[in-house]
């Protein structure tokens, strides 16, 4: 074997694996999931992205290198997640369809879109996926994303095609809050299985 041809011997232990799941509450501390607490089936995967918004304070000043590291900063971060949804019902609508009223009358649900935003638009979303060769039982591994204050910003998009599921596309933003703005809004939780 070539002497860089090599992977980790703890490549095993390490692996993120298949889609996770999207859900609105999560216990990192039990690492158990609710089936109500559970988004909806998703097809493709899920997408989660923090990016980073700099300043460089030193960009206008003569003789200063471009990106000199004492004078970079974070301004803030965009926090996106998104992905396709294969089933559907009133609370993922109401959740895609950003701010909505809602009414059931005879059994069918009425939603209609309002243009006016309320603290209650703003849900907390987890992503969970297997983390580690342990994946299973109560002391199984997980990568668990925190997506906070998440809004509906991709629009309310339905994809329906001949002898296929319809898929519901979601676009989830995470937002600063007024009260905290020096807190990014997500959080990271990582969890070896089999401790």
């Amino acid at each position: 074997m070539k002497k860089y041809s090599v992977i980790p011997t703890d490549t095993f232990k390490e692996l993120v694996m298949n889609a996770g799941v999207l859900c609105t509450a999560f216990d990192p501390a039990t690492g158990s999931v609710r089936n109500e607490d559970i988004v909806g089936a998703t097809s493709g995967g899920n997408t989660f992205e923090a990016k980073p918004n700099f300043s460089d304070l030193g960009d206008d000043i003569d003789n200063c290198p471009k990106n000199t590291m004492e004078l970079k900063q974070i301004d803030d971060e965009e926090v996106t997640i998104s992905g396709s949804m294969v089933t559907v019902n009133a609370n993922l609508l109401n959740s895609l369809m950003v701010s909505t009223t809602s009414t059931v009358e005879a059994g069918v649900t009425h939603i209609v879109p309002k243009t006016e935003l309320s603290a209650n638009n703003f849900k907390t979303l987890w992503w969970i996926g297997d983390y580690s060769d342990k994946n299973t039982g109560e002391d199984a591994g997980f990568l668990a994303i925190k997506v906070k204050n998440a809004l509906s910003t991709g629009g309310f998009k339905v994809k329906s095609d001949d002898k296929k599921k319809a898929t519901f596309d979601y676009e989830y933003t995470a937002h600063y809050s007024i009260e905290n703005p020096e807190e990014v809004p997500y959080e990271v939780y990582l969890k070896t299985g089999g401790e």
